[in-house]
């Protein structure tokens, strides 16, 4: 069997092999905790799930339109109004089969062989390999552990080529938690129409701010950005949906159009009773994001403190999203089985082998210093998981 080029340059989700693994060990009967996966533990509200319940009932379950029913499209534009002040045609929003699908659709429009596309780093897994599908090349740009992984306008300015194609930005960020200041998108916004490439926005976690910081939505700071963003978003995280796979874009038409296009001949419409729910996501109640975001926030202060106190490691807090990004390298020489730990993969083997909880190992993310926890579990779990975090590294032989 031959397997195309393409597909064996694809590396898998490391945060789906990690899920995978600790569903495997806990079907055998092994008691795992896994922070692995960043899927909120809440239910998805009662309204949105009555709203799948009545589609079915009326027979809401054939082929829609391609890019999406307009009565979404219509709640989409109303969510972009309310939360970011932005004004859209139906005809520049897309819905796709989640916000994973939303990025591909948007790479395989814009991006060509031989493009560079810049990319912050620490960066979500699927970022540098949704650009590598399309022939085109990551460029990395570092953000400084010290500076709260501050994403710096003149380390994005110092990476643009003439080759550059886009900047593909996530704030709130996963895996970091960092959340960029409205200065510093005013700078990128600047940046990117002085030089000439696209912003491609990944907002999915945009409810999920802490301390006071806030999300900026850049397309929101004048029309001239505007016309070079594309807005990338999702109902997975902001309302407890992840199964239902529904994400959706906006931006310039022609590009939306391409994307529509593309769209037709791999997926067709996304799942119409998921459509449905979404929309009554977008504009019932919002009061259950606002009650989720406090319980976030609550369960980061319980997580970070608990690994601020443990010896080898440190923990920057994470201003937005559901996820801590712990330094281990502390951990690093130590002696574990007749070996020595040597890096986040190792200690995340460690973790999964002796504590019996799962994390993604940092490596995965540009960062082999660290490795994500996510804190979207309960308390009890997230207390009896640093309780086994902190009891194996105890037991850690001596090192460096």
């Amino acid at each position: 069997m031959t397997i195309s080029t393409r597909a064996r340059q694809v590396a898998p989700s490391a945060t789906l092999a990690i899920s995978t693994r600790a569903r495997q060990l806990q079907a055998e009967g092994i008691d795992v905790i896994s922070f692995s996966s960043g899927e909120p533990d809440f239910d998805t509200p009662a309204h949105i799930k009555a709203a799948a319940v009545q589609a079915l009932q009326e027979g809401f379950t054939k082929y829609t339109a391609t890019d999406g029913i307009p009565e979404l499209k219509d709640a989409i534009r109303t969510k972009f109004k309310r939360d970011n002040g932005l004004d859209y045609a139906r005809d520049e929003v897309i819905v796709s089969c989640g916000g994973k699908h939303s990025l591909y659709n948007v790479a395989q429009v814009l991006f060509d062989p031989g493009d560079e596309v810049l990319i912050p780093s620490p960066y979500w897994v699927t970022y540098p390999e949704q650009v590598k599908l399309c022939e085109a090349k990551p460029v990395f740009v570092p953000t400084d552990e010290g500076e709260g992984f501050r994403l710096r306008p003149e380390a994005v300015a110092a990476a643009v080529t003439p080759r550059t194609k886009a900047l593909l930005l996530d704030s709130p960020n996963n895996p970091t938690g960092a959340v960029a200041s409205r200065e510093d998108v005013q700078a990128l916004a600047r940046l990117a129409v002085e030089r000439g490439f696209w912003i491609i926005s990944d907002e999915c976690y945009e409810a999920l701010c802490y301390d006071g910081a806030a999300h900026v939505s850049i397309a929101s700071l004048g029309d001239a950005i505007r016309q070079r963003t594309i807005l990338v978003h999702t109902v997975s995280k902001t309302y407890a949906m992840t199964g239902w796979r529904i994400g959706y874009a906006a931006g310039p038409r022609e590009v939306v159009k391409a994307m529509a296009t593309f769209q037709s001949q791999v997926t067709s419409n996304p799942t119409s009773i998921a459509q449905r729910a979404a929309q009554a996501a977008l504009t019932g109640p919002q009061d259950t994001v606002r009650a989720m975001a406090a319980e976030f926030d609550r369960r980061r202060r319980a997580i970070v403190g608990r690994l601020q106190a443990m010896p080898g490691i440190r923990c920057v807090v994470p201003r937005g999203a559901f996820y801590a990004f712990p330094n281990v390298s502390g951990l690093f020489g130590r002696a574990w089985r007749g070996g020595t730990l040597c890096g986040s993969a190792d200690v995340c083997a460690f973790l999964l082998e002796e504590a019996r909880i799962a994390a993604v190992p940092g490596v995965e993310f540009g960062s082999d210093s660290h490795i994500r926890l996510s804190y979207a579990t309960s308390d009890e779990l997230i207390a009896k998981g640093m309780d086994r975090m902190a009891a194996a590294i105890a037991t850690l032989g001596g090192g460096r």
